[in-house]
Parts: structure tokens; sequence; C-alpha cells
């Protein structure tokens, strides 16, 4: 990785692994490790927020400059050369991960034990940065993981469904972000930096279906961009083409980079992702089952379980 791109990313405290990944801690492992709270995925998915080591195999690489993304992006690549080994990925994100919890444990708010549990994950949230199906050796990233006894989650943008399709192990949970109703949106929001990029993302909703393994679309709304009333049935016409096990609308929050891009007006209230929600759910035939203020976030299910709402 180029000296520069690393000074960059040190300052954002990243630690950088290897020659293309990168680790960071998540605000919500700070939240739960000091105060106690936890974030959305805790409260949906049932993972541990203080045990979650969150990474990339690809901090600099994108098939996307997105308006919204709170990333530094004035340095993306779309091609990853020389990928690093899978299993020497692993063990460094998860020694960088420690060396960046080491400052926690003398904070007198700290609970030591969360401390302790946080140095050994027993999750791995594969986003942060980049898009990491562009790491040809993903499948066996996740074998490792697996191997550790780690439940897995992946986002995606869904502009590689070749990489899906050729994965040897998928992640326990694979997370699309569909962040436009259609293809005019799509070029203005997501300003893609491949010339087939929506034509791309329908093919990875049109697999999702044959996947073994738990899906879930994310739309990320942006207010007065991409969650119009018109926009509705086309995200339900999408989303039906991918029939997912979740969707999680989710809120755009005004931070980091975006704030180059967006106005704070951009960042929609809870009550407008409630509403949305709810519409989407009538339209495609999911159930609510649970939602998160703090992280402007809903979650719609395939199925009529019930979540507790936090």
């Amino acid at each position: 990785m180029n000296p520069e791109l690393q000074k960059i990313l040190a300052r954002q405290r990243y630690a950088v692994v290897g020659n293309h990944s990168g680790v960071k801690l998540c605000h919500w492992m700070k939240q739960s490790l000091l105060f106690g709270r936890q974030c959305y995925k805790q409260t949906f998915y049932g993972i541990n927020s203080h045990q979650c080591l969150q990474m990339t195999p690809t901090v600099t690489h994108c098939t996307h400059m997105c308006l919204f993304c709170w990333r530094f992006q004035n340095f993306t690549e779309n091609q990853l050369l020389d990928p690093d080994d899978p299993g020497f990925i692993l063990d460094q994100a998860i020694v960088a991960q420690r060396k960046l919890l080491t400052g926690f444990k003398g904070d007198p708010r700290c609970d030591q034990k969360k401390w302790n549990e946080a140095n050994h994950p027993n999750m791995l949230a594969c986003s942060l940065s980049g898009e990491p199906t562009l790491y040809p050796h993903l499948g066996e990233f996740f074998e490792a993981c697996h191997q550790k006894g780690m439940t897995t989650f992946l986002v995606t943008n869904g502009t590689m469904p070749e990489a899906l399709e050729r994965m040897s192990t998928l992640p326990t949970q694979l997370f699309v972000s569909l962040v436009a109703p259609n293809e005019e949106v799509y070029k203005k929001i997501c300003a893609p930096l491949i010339p087939n990029g929506w034509e791309k993302i329908q093919q990875t909703l049109e697999l999702l279906p044959s996947l073994s393994t738990k899906t879930v679309i994310r739309h990320t709304l942006v207010h007065g961009w991409n969650m119009d009333d018109e926009h509705i049935k086309e995200y339900a016409k999408l989303d039906g083409k991918a029939q997912p096990t979740f969707i999680e609308p989710k809120g755009y929050v005004f931070v980091g980079s975006s704030r180059n891009r967006l106005h704070f007006s951009n960042m929609p209230r809870h009550e407008q992702i409630r509403s949305f929600s709810q519409r989407l759910a009538e339209e495609i035939g999911y159930s609510q089952v649970a939602e998160k203020e703090d992280s402007l976030v809903v979650l719609l299910s395939a199925k009529n379980q019930k979540k507790k709402k936090d």
C-alpha cells in the first residue's frame, strides 16, 4: 500500500493489515465497553457488539463512490493486485484489533469482563470500507473465520455477482446494500466506477434466493434522493426478486466525509424511516419485527417472528 495512504488511514484510526486490509474499532464496540449500549445488530441478530471484529480486505478498493459514504474516498481503486493470504489477514486483523483495544483497559468506565472478551472476537463484520468481494479469496477467508468458531457478516454493494457465485464458503449472513430504486437514481447517488454496475446488481438480486445462507437487503435511505413515495413500488419489485430473509430500511447519517457531499437535511428522521418501512412491508408482504431509533433502522422479516423493540 502507498505509504501516503497508510498515513491517512492511521490518522483516521485504522489499523492497516498487510497490503490491502484494514481494521477499525466500531463505534458500538466502544459504546458497549464504556456505557453498556449495544448496536442494532445485537438487537436484531443476537451478536455481541463488544466481540465484533469490524474489518475489510479491501480498505482502498471499491466499485462505487457513493455520496452518502462516510469513508474518505480520494484513494478508491477497483482492481486488487497481489492479494494477501486469507489466514494471514484474519490472524493479523485479530492482532490489530487487540492493539486498538489496549487503551480501553485503563479507562475506569470500561467493563473489564467485556474488555477481556473483546480480545477474543467471535463475530466478524466484513464491511467497514471498500467492496470486500473484490478480494479474490473471500470464500477461503470466511472458511478460516468459521474454523475459529466466528460468525461472519458480509456487506456488499452487489456489483460482483460472479464473486458470490464462486465463493467456496458463504458468510453466516449476507447483506446487499441496495440504495437506489432505479438505474437513474443509482448513477447519481452511487457514482459507479464501473460501466455496468446496475446490471451487475440485478444479477446479484436474482442470485440471492439460491444461496444457502441468510440474506439481507439494506436500503440506505437519503432524504431528498432515494426515498420518495414513488420509489416504494420500485424497491418492492427489486426486493421481490431477491427474496431476502430480512430487509433493513436504514437512514443515512450525516457523519465523516459524507458531510463534504451531502447536507444535514439529507439525514431522515426515524419517523420517516418507520413510515417508509411500513409502506414497503405492506407492498412486499413482509412484517416489521424490530426497530432501533438511535441507529435509524427498522427490520422487516419474511417470517412472522417477533423481536423485542429497543
